[in-house]
């Protein structure tokens, strides 16, 4: 990969970055989904967001949203663009990484290729509140390499049994192997919010019995047939129908994650904007 020196003088006057991996620990549950909607309502929300499709050898957030880009990640690690020359802009001003797709190297990369990847998000040279990553399914080195990357790890689980069992494999990996003691929860596809609380209350009695983390519960998407509408036009459901139930709860969802508090504390991994969080804290001493 091309390394591009960062501007130290605009590092120094940014905000930290909020890097929220999107994970879940089998596929089929609707992470992707979870991602586009939920970038599109924080932008809305006036938030300069953006998404970073990192399932990296089958990349659909594009697909979900209906664009095309003429470059994609295989050639910034190629090293043949930039990351800022591949951005797409997605619906109300949400900025997309768009991955690659069909590459089988992609879904595979070097320790050192990964870590270039992250540290080039450093470099880009615009204004970003958040940061989402859509993680691939499962329990991949990729998988787990982005969500020690980022400042927080949002699980979407569903009401099925393997839903819970993977998100708590997940779970127990990234804590016991990598160190990551925080998680965030929310339920997707479900009928109701009292039903995405039980299918938390679930996970919660577990990983209370086993592992020392803190699970915290962000918010329920309910199933929606406005939602399955979205898809098949390949539009952001808080897009098309900004009125409908699942709309309302990814705003919500939106909400609760923009209220909670920013926390920056280095874990000794490669970071997310780690030289800009670096120095905007410098910054403010």
């Amino acid at each position: 990969m091309v390394e591009r020196s960062s501007s130290v003088s605009y590092l120094a006057r940014s905000q930290p970055v909020q890097v929220v991996a999107v994970a879940s620990g089998k596929g089929g549950v609707g992470k992707t989904s979870v991602s586009v909607n939920l970038g599109v309502a924080m932008a809305r929300r006036g938030h300069e967001t953006m998404l970073f499709d990192a399932d990296l050898g089958l990349a659909n957030v594009g697909v979900l949203l209906g664009l095309q880009s003429r470059h994609d990640l295989s050639h910034v690690m190629e090293g043949r663009v930039g990351l800022e020359e591949i951005l797409i802009d997605g619906p109300a001003g949400l900025k997309i990484v768009p991955g690659a797709s069909g590459i089988s190297r992609m879904a595979s990369l070097s320790r050192p290729e990964q870590a270039g990847l992250v540290r080039a998000f450093s470099d880009l040279p615009m204004p970003i509140d958040f940061l989402l990553v859509d993680t691939a399914a499962g329990i991949s080195e990729d998988v787990v390499f982005f969500a020690r990357a980022a400042q927080d790890v949002l699980l979407v689980v569903c009401d099925e049994p393997a839903s819970l069992m993977d998100a708590y494999a997940l779970i127990k990996v990234l804590n016991k192997e990598h160190g990551v003691s925080h998680f965030n929860f929310v339920a997707n596809m479900v009928p109701s919010a009292q039903q995405g609380r039980r299918l938390y209350s679930k996970l919660l009695c577990v990983t209370d019995r086993f592992l020392d983390i803190v699970l915290s519960y962000l918010g329920t998407i309910p199933i929606d047939e406005q939602l399955r509408k979205a898809v098949q036009h390949q539009r952001a459901v808080t897009d098309l129908y900004p009125r409908s139930r699942s709309a309302i709860a990814f705003d919500e969802l939106a909400r609760t994650l923009e209220a909670r508090p920013r926390t920056y504390l280095p874990s000794g991994h490669p970071e997310f904007f780690l030289e800009r969080m670096v120095q905007a804290g410098a910054g403010c001493g």
